[in-house]
């Protein structure tokens, strides 16, 4: 079964970003790049377009530009749904899943048990291995590997950990009601060890998920090298709804400790400026990061969507897409994220209260993307962007914090899809994310200024007949 071109519920089927042919997707799953491939896998509902009979989708690529849709990778069957996790290259067979002639690549994922199964209501990390490059794959007979007993424990990130205390595994997951992320060990992969956990800490306003925790060097200084952990959680992101969070500290190979938290979880601060997001907008969740990238970069992707409204986006007969590929770096200066250029503008403030760009309009209706000077403040309002009605939580104007540069201008970078908008500020110091759904005669591009002037020296725009390369230039975390 295939998309029915050029009919009108199909329009916003996006050319920049990926989504499966005519199915449900959510999380991206086991990111890896393996034997000159990058593989992305992700949450699938192989039977329909909304959300249910949770398996693993697959999609592969061999230059983040191009993606061809796999068959279904690992498939639910009568007592599991396959819940979110990732997937490591075991080189020396310590799993001991290997044939003995290839190492295996070894899923690790969260079994999350249904009604038949003797552990019905709970979920657990559970294996699956590929001998033939991620394209079949095996349960494994002796799961669960770990199994805590617990209705909300999941989303495991495995990485391989070499440093002072020795070399193994170690497996970063949620208890999710618990706004914790706890850590374990194992020189196996099928035995594992707690060491420690996390949290709460910063925005609990929501279930906590899909951690993942990674070095940067701060500054591109090898010696200065931090780690990231992020966190995911829904609801309670910045801006109403799915968000992500990032602390930056130190892991001793046991023990991950915060640099940047500002509460302890016991009382949320009002001001959620406060934290550290992944993205300010309404649609980047469950980013992870691909293990074994080239080069040692750390590229990181999202679901372009919100649990608020996920299921009720006007696409047909595909449902929800990934965000552009986004290669990560640390830096001393406040800020976050950033992808592949279609529009880049500089504003020079003069009097205006507020000045920016109305993209995808027809003269009446558009999104505007603008700066407010006297507040720092960053704004998408999709409130007048096309189709809104189809879910009352979705017309929205939404603001993150941004201040000038050093010379008092401002630089955006939008990258333009069809059904969205990747919005990035001072080369990755502040993004935001949104879906739009805008007819199909809302071609134009104007820029307008409320309350006064603007200057606006420099307007690049650039129209792609073909998809560019999927990473983003550098998405900045602070320290």
């Amino acid at each position: 079964m295939t998309a029915i071109s050029g009919r009108e519920d199909d329009i916003f089927r996006p050319a920049l970003h990926y989504t499966a042919k005519n199915t449900w997707l959510n999380d991206p799953n086991g990111l890896i790049y393996h034997d000159g491939i990058y593989h992305l896998y992700y949450q699938n509902n192989p039977f329909g377009n909304v959300w249910g009979n949770m398996s693993w989708g697959h999609a592969t690529s061999v230059d983040l530009i191009s993606w061809d849709e796999q068959p279904v990778a690992i498939l639910c069957d009568a007592e599991e749904d396959i819940y979110s996790g990732s997937i490591v290259f075991d080189q020396y067979n310590t799993s001991g899943l290997g044939n003995g002639q290839t190492a295996p690549l070894v899923a690790i994922y969260t079994s999350a048990y249904k009604d038949s199964s003797a552990r019905r209501g709970t979920q657990a990390q559970s294996l699956a291995w590929s001998s033939d490059g991620g394209c079949t794959w095996t349960k494994y007979q002796g799961n669960p590997v770990l199994d805590r007993n617990s209705a909300d424990f999941r989303d495991p990130k495995v990485f391989r950990y070499n440093g002072p205390p020795g070399s193994y595994w170690v497996m970063v997951a949620v208890e999710a009601e618990e706004h914790k992320v706890v850590i374990y060990s194992s020189d196996n992969l099928r035995d594992w060890h707690y060491l420690s956990s996390f949290g709460p800490a910063n925005a609990t306003g929501g279930v906590w998920e899909c951690p993942d925790l990674f070095p940067l060097p701060l500054d591109g200084d090898e010696e200065q090298t931090k780690w990231i952990l992020t966190v995911n959680l829904n609801p309670g992101g910045p801006n109403g709804g799915s968000g992500g969070q990032y602390f930056v500290g130190h892991f001793d190979g046991v023990a991950f400790t915060s640099e940047t938290t500002v509460t302890d979880g016991s009382s949320r601060t009002a001001d959620l400026d406060a934290y550290h997001w992944l993205d300010w907008g309404r649609d980047y969740y469950a980013a992870v990061s691909f293990n074994n990238a080239p080069d040692g970069r750390r590229l990181m992707v999202g679901w372009m969507n919100n649990w608020q409204y996920g299921a009720a986006i006007p696409t047909w007969p595909w449902r929800s897409s990934m965000s552009l590929v986004r290669e990560i770096s640390l830096v001393t200066n406040q800020g976050q994220p950033r992808p592949v250029e279609i529009i880049e503008v500089t504003f020079i403030p003069e009097s205006a209260e507020e000045f920016g760009l109305i993209i995808r309009g027809n003269g009446t209706n558009g999104t505007r993307i603008g700066i407010r000077p006297s507040e720092d403040r960053l704004i998408m309002d999709r409130t007048s962007s096309g189709n809104i009605e189809f879910h009352d939580a979705f017309a929205s104007a939404y603001t993150a914090p941004l201040k000038p540069t050093s010379d008092g201008s401002y630089t955006l970078t939008l990258f333009i899809d069809h059904c969205s908008v990747e919005a990035f500020a001072h080369d990755g110091q502040v993004t935001m994310t949104g879906l739009i759904f805008p007819g199909s005669d809302s071609n134009l591009l104007s820029l307008y200024a409320i309350g006064g002037t603007a200057t606006a020296p420099c307007l690049e725009v650039k129209r792609l007949a073909e998809p560019p390369v999927r990473i983003a230039e550098p998405l900045v975390m602070s320290r």
